[in-house]
């Protein structure tokens, strides 16, 4: 019988590590090939771990809820045939190592921080909260006791401390006293605040989802000077437009054209005439992007959001633009987007008006600066100066809301953008031809 190493395959540029949710098969237990043995979680997408070989399952060398690092082997099959397995396992292991580069976080103009990705110390358990080797060999370098890093608000999954954390906690470190930091992060770190018992009362746990947005959402508020600029757009044009090319769109392209795709177009030609708009932050640094990737808030089945990115906006036409929001809307609905779908975003856009809403004021998406919220299409009368004089007038009109880091943005920017979207949606050429 050989003895075959199974490996976290490479899921994205981002992603270095991802955590074991649940094995789908025990020691013991036949695997065949492409049949899936574990899922993981990285960040908010959940993926599925197929076997590259068929076998015996031998040894499982993590359990649920263990962090397991890409490239790393996580479970032993044995097979029939030599024992020859191993050798090209490890080479992959070494190979996807060394595309893992060693980048530095900085934490001000004269000091670094070089997060070490290949460190072998064991995952240790404090308060019950897990460390991972990289977190704890960061605080280990920084001096940072065990009491203190129970202190360290954590933004990764159930709270956990992840590397961007520490960078943040040790970029304020030096400027704030250790008495008032650590009562800082006592209230950051309350649980909630008690609830008087009511009779009739179900009280049922967030899911894991869910935390991880509340996490999310909550770090955004505390990082963010947030504030939100609303202008009213006629998509009467707009409106006319889809009704007219969406008959012959569908049996041309098999899928349908929304509103969506049009409305990132326009923020696609105002990022171009606003590209401070288009940034995030790092500290004091400020991150310009000449690539605009648009996040995209989709509605998952249970209720919650996700943002998948439509990358290289200002690269694509109506119709690719069109194309890619159908696939990853497709995708988000079934569970099946990957790791590199929801990264490297620079702008968001959320629909609040699938819900009936009329306007928004969005949370940010960190480390953007900027998300725009597109309200309800909705008929109502509207004065419109013609060459006679004014008349009043039945017209498709929508409000668009930004919100902005007020730290980087300031309203005139902020504002300026948001009714530079608004002029495109309406300045739509109703004779395009798609």
């Amino acid at each position: 019988m050989a003895r075959v190493e199974l490996i976290i395959p490479k899921m994205g540029e981002s992603v270095t590590e991802a955590t074991i949710i649940l094995w789908n098969k025990s020691v013991g237990d036949m695997v065949e090939i492409d049949e899936t043995i574990i899922e993981i979680a990285t960040d908010k997408v959940d993926s599925e771990v197929p076997s590259t070989h068929k076998g015996i399952l031998a040894e499982q060398l993590f359990q649920a809820d263990d962090i397991v690092k890409v490239g790393e082997t996580f479970a032993i099959l044995e097979t029939e045939g030599e024992d020859e397995a191993s050798t090209p396992a490890l080479e992959v292991v070494k190979k996807v190592e060394e595309k893992v580069e060693e980048k530095p976080v900085l934490l001000d103009d004269n000091k670094s921080l070089l997060l070490e990705e290949k460190t072998i110390n064991p995952i240790a358990r404090s308060r019950d909260r897990f460390y991972s080797p990289l977190v704890r060999n960061i605080a280990s370098k920084e001096g940072i006791s065990m009491d203190e890093l129970n202190k360290v608000l954590g933004t990764g999954k159930d709270g956990r401390v992840t590397k961007t954390d520490m960078a943040s906690y040790i970029q304020n470190r030096g400027t704030t006293p250790v008495s008032e930091r650590l009562e800082t992060s006592e209230v950051e770190t309350s649980v909630s605040t008690p609830i008087t018992a009511i009779e009739d009362t179900e009280i049922i746990e967030m899911d894991r989802m869910r935390k991880l947005i509340s996490t999310h959402m909550t770090m955004s508020k505390q990082t963010s000077a947030h504030i939100t600029s609303f202008v009213e757009a006629d998509m009467t044009n707009i409106v006319n437009w889809r009704n007219k090319v969406k008959t012959n769109f569908k049996k041309r392209e098999g899928q349908n054209i929304t509103f969506t795709p049009i409305i990132i177009e326009a923020m696609v030609k105002a990022v171009k005439d606003f590209p401070m708009i288009n940034v995030s932050v790092e500290g004091t640094n400020i991150h310009v992007h000449r690539n605009i990737n648009i996040g995209m808030a989709a509605a998952l089945p249970d209720g919650n959001l996700i943002v998948p990115v439509i990358k290289e906006c200002q690269n694509k036409s109506l119709v690719g633009i069109t194309k890619t929001v159908n696939d990853l809307a497709t995708r988000a609905r079934g569970g099946q987007l990957n790791p590199d779908d929801i990264s490297g975003g620079t702008i968001t856009m959320t629909n609040v008006g699938t819900f009936g809403n009329l306007m928004g004021t969005p949370i940010i998406n960190q480390p953007q600066v900027a998300i725009m919220a597109c309200g309800v299409i909705k008929k109502k009368p509207v004065v419109l100066e013609i060459e006679h004089g004014d008349v009043i007038a039945i017209r498709h009109m929508m409000f668009l809301s930004l919100s902005y880091d007020h730290r980087v943005v300031d309203g005139a920017l902020g504002g300026k953008f948001v009714r530079k979207v608004a002029d495109y949606l309406e300045q739509f050429d109703s004779n395009k031809i798609v």
